[in-house]
């Protein structure tokens, strides 16, 4: 095992016995989301659980089964978004967790949060051949580029203010119903009231977001709702460009953005676009997956 993730992930490889004798483990388990929401947990000053830095779930493998299975046994709750039985071939499923759980513990499910209010033609798309695959430059596919990569004609407006808005309503709609059919908690009925504050990006919700959700959970296992924001912005490595026209859509006074920042770096739209091309060139089934799975907001956008 590479020595810098087993130093990451210390407390999860390497438990001391006073880690293993302690109070009970609220085992977060998700995307790159549940390390950010297990960080807002963390502060709470009542919360009854030590948490344990886990990995995402798309990075644990066969080898770290054992060490799942430790944690899982000393947990007194299990916060888990919705996946699958026999995910990437492994035993990661929320509901196969949950069998693992000793007596009395708790299970509480949370959205996968993709919110594409700010930025609508932001969408992920994947393909049976190879799920984990994304563009390069940014891991986001752009529905225009998607269009233009299909061959379709550029829209004849641009998508105007009433456009935007129904984009908004659609994502919310989205969301919701994920929430109602898999979980138990969730955050979509305070997307458009946070404005600019509810994401940096189609997937990366912003501070207020994660500590509402974190405060959500709490209440719904029977403590305080007390989590704090942790003092540094989460999930803010990559950040989607900001329009004028989204802003003015949904009435929003911040400063626009115009193009992606990846860790700091500034990059044009047409830097992100041209690069998208070239790799739809090479991989036009995801153009294809893109035009199917999005095809709703295509047509709110005149795409």
């Amino acid at each position: 095992m590479d020595p810098g993730r087993r130093r990451h992930y210390a407390d999860f490889y390497d438990p001391g016995p006073a880690d293993q004798d302690g109070p009970p483990v609220a085992l977060v388990h998700g995307n790159c989301q549940a390390e950010s929401l297990r960080i807002v947990l963390a502060g709470s000053a009542t919360f009854p659980y030590r948490t344990v830095r886990v990995p995402p779930v798309h990075e644990l493998t066969a080898e770290d089964l054992p060490h799942l299975d430790a944690l899982l046994a000393h947990a007194g709750v299990l916060l888990g978004q919705p996946v699958r039985d026999g995910y990437r071939d492994l035993p990661l499923g929320t509901r196969q967790l949950a069998a693992k759980l000793p007596a009395g513990a708790q299970v509480l499910r949370w959205p996968v949060i993709r919110y594409a209010g700010l930025h609508p033609w932001s969408a992920i798309v994947r393909h049976p051949s190879d799920r984990s695959a994304v563009p390069p430059v940014v891991p986001y596919h752009d529905l225009r580029t998607v269009a233009l990569a299909a061959g379709r004609p550029a829209a004849k407006e641009p998508a105007d203010g009433a456009a935007l808005r129904e984009a908004v309503a659609l994502s919310v709609s989205q969301l919701a119903h994920r929430e109602r059919r898999d979980s138990d908690v969730g955050v979509s009925d305070l997307l458009v009231d946070l404005g600019a504050a509810a994401t940096h990006t189609l997937n990366h919700p912003g501070n207020p977001v994660l500590v509402a959700l974190a405060r959500r959970l709490q209440h719904a296992a029977g403590h305080p709702a007390d989590a704090p924001d942790p003092g540094r912005t989460l999930l803010g490595g990559i950040r989607s460009p900001l329009t004028a026209a989204v802003l003015d859509a949904l009435d929003l006074n911040v400063a626009e953005r115009p193009g992606w920042t990846v860790d700091g770096r500034a990059l044009t739209e047409e830097t992100v676009r041209d690069a998208h091309l070239r790799w739809y060139r090479a991989h036009p089934a995801w153009v294809e997956a893109g035009l199917e799975r999005h095809a709703d907001a295509l047509r709110i956008l005149g795409l």
